[in-house]
């Protein structure tokens, strides 16, 4: 079994830890993911257990974590700021600061399960990728890989560990029938934003099999969002396509102009357009895009309290500003769980620029999920926390996904809430495979956009 390491731990200690694991010993010690398999010492964290199936009766469209075994569960304790200093160990500095920060914050813990599964055809290319996937001369981008599957289920170094949570397995596409972007109020004001609109992405290289980049014509993703309230950003619409070996390529649509235009600019720092410079490209979801303005250290394993089978944030009938309130997500709907993380750390190049000067993230060691991050500032001082909502994905066969996320501002005190479908009527979906117009790279286009949007 491995060695844990903290935070002060050099990224080569644990490189040489990974190198050392031979084949025999992953099939023994690892999941299919690369994570130990065995209890920590005191038993807080469990030892894995593996796919475990939705109670009977579930299917999409129903509530899914009515239909988890685990659902009446009560916390084994809770964090607030009475208490923080003794949970300080396990906690990131950014949970530490949103709890002495925000009036009546309070995080949950409850009982750990780990059940994070994929299917064989995963797993598969995974165990293949241990020998096979490598990087390219950059050591930024995946050059080649067995996929869907775990490109470095030992890493290295830091690179490849937020690697294996961007190319983590989601299927084939994913589908928001009506998703929301919530950003809260600015002090003072009972009004924020809540942009609400369809939204789906693709996956070219996510469906059962063996896909390589080549294989896709190097597209990684493609994602399309059409606004429809409030009328402030009404019929604004977007597609964007990234790609394993270059930089993305983004068209959005304006209809006061009647115009799609090219957006050459809409990488890494910049503003997302109509959240007041709240949202930026690559904070998506944690962390979205190129990694070439960062230089990446895997500083090590650690015992942390992290956001885990969080399927309160998946109650759709739910009203959106009761579980989105003004100060922050309700604690009822956020559900804590100790868990092995590895602690990603990245530092913006000498030679580049972006308005975080350090990124923390926290990749948990069963599915690779950032569960939860930091931004710094420029004068190196805390400024943006993050946490995402992980659950067992039962149409995938439990795989685990994270997309309801919410972003904390410590300096203005507002927040994002997005990726979610809380209040929308309709679950968000995941397809293992699908045969779909819209899931095919044709239909992320200019032109495809202009036609959409102008309906």
């Amino acid at each position: 079994m491995m060695k844990k390491y903290g935070i002060g731990t050099v990224s080569a200690i644990a490189a040489a830890v990974c190198l050392a694991i031979g084949t025999a010993a992953m099939a023994e010690d690892l999941t299919p993911e690369g994570g130990d398999r065995a209890a920590s010492k005191d038993g807080a964290v469990p030892a894995y257990a593996g796919k475990q199936s939705p109670e009977a009766g579930w299917e999409w469209g129903k509530i899914r974590g009515d239909f988890w075994k685990h659902k009446n569960e009560k916390p084994l304790y809770s964090i607030d700021a009475s208490n923080v200093d003794k949970y300080a160990a396990h906690l990131t500095p950014g949970q530490i600061q949103l709890v002495k920060q925000k009036k009546g914050y309070r995080m949950d813990v409850y009982p750990s399960h780990r059940e994070c599964q994929v299917p064989d055809f995963v797993a598969q290319n995974s165990k293949a990728n241990a020998s096979a996937a490598k990087l390219d001369s950059t050591g930024e981008q995946l050059q080649t890989a067995a996929l869907p599957g775990v490109a470095f289920p030992q890493p290295k170094n830091g690179a490849e560990a937020i690697l294996n949570y961007i190319y983590r397995y989601r299927g084939e596409a994913m589908e928001w029938p009506t998703g929301i972007t919530s950003i809260s109020p600015r002090p003072g004001s009972n009004e924020g934003i809540d942009s609400i609109g369809p939204q789906i992405t693709y996956f070219p290289w996510g469906k059962p099999g063996k896909t390589s980049p080549q294989d896709v014509d190097q597209l990684s993703l493609a994602f399309y969002f059409k606004i429809e309230s409030p009328p402030a950003l009404a019929g604004q619409a977007f597609v964007q396509r990234q790609f394993f070996n270059k930089p993305s390529e983004t068209f959005y649509y304006f209809p006061g102009q009647r115009r799609v235009r090219r957006m050459p600019a809409y990488t890494h720092d910049a503003p997302l357009i109509g959240y007041e410079n709240q949202y930026l490209v690559d904070d998506f979801n944690l962390f979205n895009g190129a990694l070439d303005r960062f230089n990446w250290k895997l500083v090590g394993k650690k015992e942390m309290i992290v956001p885990y089978n969080a399927f309160g944030m998946y109650k759709f009938k739910e009203k959106l500003h009761d579980v989105a309130t003004p100060e922050g997500i309700a604690a009822a709907n956020r559900r804590y769980e100790m868990h092995r993380v590895w602690v990603v750390e990245a530092t913006v190049k000498p030679s580049a620029r972006h308005v975080a000067s350090k990124k923390v993230i926290y990749l948990d060691e069963d599915s690779w999920l950032a569960l939860a991050g930091e931004d710094y500032d420029a004068q190196g001082k805390l400024w943006k926390v993050r946490e995402s909502y992980p659950i067992p994905v039962w149409e995938l066969g439990g795989a685990c996904d994270n997309q309801p996320f919410v972003q904390y501002d410590l300096n203005n005190g507002r927040y994002v809430f997005d990726s979610s479908t809380i209040g929308q009527g309709k679950d968000l979906r995941w397809y293992q495979q699908v045969n779909d117009p819209r899931f095919k790279p044709d239909f992320y286009t200019a032109e495809t956009l202009r036609s959409v949007s102008e309906r």
